[in-house]
């Protein structure tokens, strides 16, 4: 993952993730996401392989997804 795409991922990315994995039952991703915003407050935090993988796998699954009980302000 380049800086670039480390950047893109934590600013537009991952405030979705989280918002979509805290709804969610599953304590370990709850803790995983947490930490990956705390971690990536610091500018010299590079994410391990690991780290990188899920990552990518839960903005794929989450972060690009509209959201599914939208409500409009106006009809």
């Amino acid at each position: 993952m380049t800086d670039r795409e480390l950047e893109e991922v934590l600013t537009f990315r991952w405030p979705l993730v989280m918002r979509r994995t805290m709804a969610g039952t599953d304590e370990w991703l709850k803790g995983f996401v947490r930490s990956i915003a705390k971690h990536g407050k610091r500018p010299t935090w590079r994410p391990t392989g690991r780290q990188e993988q899920i990552m990518r796998r839960l903005v794929s699954e989450l972060g690009t997804t509209p959201e599914r009980d939208v409500e409009l302000i106006e009809r």
